[in-house]
């Protein structure tokens, strides 16, 4: 781990509904669905871990005291353990249980509270003069010490991660009334948020209220004063938004396929 970044903030947004993955989250936050084993939200916090970031603030809402419960029981949800019952008060002894070196912020930050309003109310706990963010549904392989290090040297005061997406179908190309080529799920031109950003704190003074949603008003006011930056990811990407989304990528873990795990051969996630 990179001691540079350990005390760098990483706010993750865990407080939505879900709606569009209603199959899963009408028992559990979004955060808590499950790919292969553990929660998205330990993969996500897992791939920020690798590049050294150890600080976390999770913006709760929707089911949050679910997320709660989850971490303060992680040893027990993931690990062997004897509990030694004859110590009165019962005593447990772990057998596979790793500690991870985190410290992890619960703030609640309401149930119909908006993306920007989240992020606004954790300003309290923000010390540090740039802090991470992203949302808890999107897996990614993105270089996060890179992504970091450009933000600071640009002078932004947000830097939002960019990928290209291939399209859903096959793109035709026709003349005179022939096609003239086919290119099967080819790849957009035009850029999409990738959803992994860097804030300076002076992005506080761009959100109003509760009401508003990060990509939209924020960050049009950021845009307009021309301080905000993009970096480019052409690695891999992948969101969690539907029931679709989340089958394919348990699919890739059954088959081993797991890109946003930076080196497979270590523990799986939340082991």
């Amino acid at each position: 781990m990179n001691p540079e970044f350990a005390d760098i903030p990483v706010v993750i947004l865990c407080g939505g509904a879900g709606t569009r993955l209603h199959e899963e989250t009408q028992f559990i936050p979004k955060p808590l669905v499950k790919v292969g084993e553990v929660p998205i939200l330990v993969h996500i916090m897992e791939h920020y871990s690798h590049h050294g970031f150890r600080h976390f603030v999770l913006c709760l809402g929707y089911k949050g005291f679910m997320i709660k419960d989850y971490f303060l029981n992680w040893a027990n949800h993931v690990s062997d353990f004897t509990l030694h019952m004859e110590k009165g008060t019962g005593g447990i002894e772990y057998h596979s249980w790793e500690p991870r070196p985190w410290k992890i912020t619960f703030a609640e930050t309401g149930q119909n509270t908006q993306t920007g309003g989240r992020i606004k109310r954790i300003e309290r706990y923000i010390r540090a003069s740039h802090f991470m963010a992203t949302y808890g549904d999107g897996l990614s392989d993105v270089r996060l010490d890179e992504l970091y290090r450009q933000h600071v040297a640009s002078g932004m005061f947000a830097t939002m991660t960019a990928i290209r997406m291939p399209t859903r179908f096959g793109v035709v190309e026709s003349d005179a009334g022939k096609v003239s080529s086919f290119r099967e799920k080819d790849t957009l031109q035009d850029k999409i948020n990738g959803g992994f950003f860097v804030f300076s704190k002076e992005v506080f003074h761009y959100i109003e209220g509760d009401y508003e949603v990060l990509e939209e008003g924020p960050f049009r006011r950021l845009v307009a004063d021309r301080k905000m930056g993009v970096y480019e990811h052409r690695g891999f990407w992948h969101c969690m938004d539907t029931h679709k989304e989340l089958t394919l990528l348990n699919r890739m873990v059954e088959e081993g396929r797991t890109p946003w795990i930076v080196d497979p051969h270590k523990r799986p996630p939340g082991r």
